[in-house]
């Protein structure tokens, strides 16, 4: 039977080892401050202040009317005019500019005509999904700017001109679209995953390294003692770092939190409970403290950066990837994440993906178990 009193002398000894690597400790508080600062101002999906390069052939009051509602648009910001294509060309390959923007000399004079006036944009496609945007908000503007010049023309009110299609979008969970609201909850696993594969991975190496282990094995402590021990600690600093990610997303990016914080911890204490068990298996089966650490964040960190649904959809990716995410605990963690943070659903939603970290958690518990039992008998 695993003795209490055990177990917490040996979380008071790795209390004693996390207490005098001050750094180590300053990183793991240090860390998610930096990863939210970091994400939350520097990555956005959202696009403005798109630099728009200009060649006004018509120089009409109808070419600067329809350039005044591109640059009052919060997309768009008009950065220089010229005369020529080279000069456009130039603006796009040094990337002063993103969007060449050339209006035809006969502007104005096709505007009262049936027929569409062609306006020709040139847009830096070096970033496609960017460009993508660029291309509808252009198209938005441009056909806001025709029914102006149709409205002005037949005396009709723009707001009761017919229209085959009244679309009425109401979005939900996110109401401003601000790309930080969907980015910042996923930050969390983020941290969990950099701080578990930081510390943990070098518990057991430590012991070996510096000749404890032997020490340790000669006490009654056992295995389930020892590594649980071991664990305490990080779990605490852990949760700590849940604490400081979600505080900063509310109060300073201003995040809604709509669902129930006991919850969203209850469910972070789990999956943190998994990456922590990873990282300590990975500490006894290599016994090397730089090439545990190493690996450990090679292996937590970029899949649950790249393939966990954090910044790239997953039904967007090819459908091997899409399989091979089932396998990524930080998929399902960053789902339930946006499902309390954003949509305040509750446990009789969440459940599935619970049950996946869960059993995520316990697999690797008995992993670490069954190699360390192994490596001292």
């Amino acid at each position: 039977m695993m003795s209490l009193r055990r177990l917490l002398a040996v979380s008071r000894k790795e209390w004693i080892h996390i207490l005098r690597d001050w750094r180590s400790l300053t990183l793991a508080i240090a860390i998610p401050i930096l990863l939210i600062l970091l994400y939350g101002y520097a990555l956005t999906l959202d696009v403005k202040n798109v630099p728009v390069q200009v060649w006004d052939r018509s120089k009409t009051p109808a070419s600067r009317l329809f350039l005044s509602q591109l640059e009052g648009s919060p997309y768009f910001v008009l950065v220089g005019f010229c005369d020529n294509y080279t000069d456009i060309q130039q603006a796009l390959e040094e990337g002063s500019a993103m969007i060449g923007l050339v209006l035809s000399a006969d502007f104005a004079d096709r505007l009262p005509t049936p027929s569409p006036q062609p306006i020709q944009v040139l847009i830096d496609g070096s970033d496609a999904n960017t460009a993508r945007l660029v291309l509808n908000y252009m198209e938005l503007i441009a056909l806001e700017f025709g029914r102006t010049v149709i409205s002005a023309n037949t005396r009709i009110d723009r707001s009761r001109m017919p229209s085959p299609i009244e679309l009425k979008p109401r979005v939900w969970y996110n109401e401003e679209m601000k790309s930080q609201n969907a980015i910042l909850p996923g930050i969390i696993a983020i941290v969990l995953m950099v701080i578990a594969a930081m510390l943990t991975s070098v518990t057991i190496a430590r012991e070996w390294e510096t000749g404890t282990m032997e020490q340790l094995i000669s006490t009654p402590i056992r295995v389930p003692e020892l590594i649980f021990g071991k664990i305490l600690p990080y779990m605490a600093i852990g949760i700590l770092d849940v604490a400081i990610a979600v505080g900063m997303s509310i109060w300073v990016f201003g995040v809604p939190f709509r669902g129930n914080p006991a919850l969203l911890f209850l469910m972070a204490a789990i999956f943190l409970t998994g990456a922590l068990f990873l990282g300590m298996t990975l500490s006894i089966v290599l016994k090397s403290q730089v090439l545990a650490n190493q690996l450990a964040i090679a292996i937590g960190f970029l899949p649950t950066l790249m393939l966990s649904g954090f910044v790239f959809a997953i039904w967007n990716m090819p459908r091997p990837l899409q399989w091979l995410t089932m396998l990524l605990p930080g998929r399902y963690f960053i789902s339930i994440l946006r499902g309390i943070v954003l949509k305040g659903v509750g446990w009789e939603v969440l459940w599935i993906e619970a049950a996946f970290l869960l059993v995520y958690a316990a697999c690797f518990i008995a992993v670490a178990h069954r190699k360390l039992k192994l490596e001292l008998e």
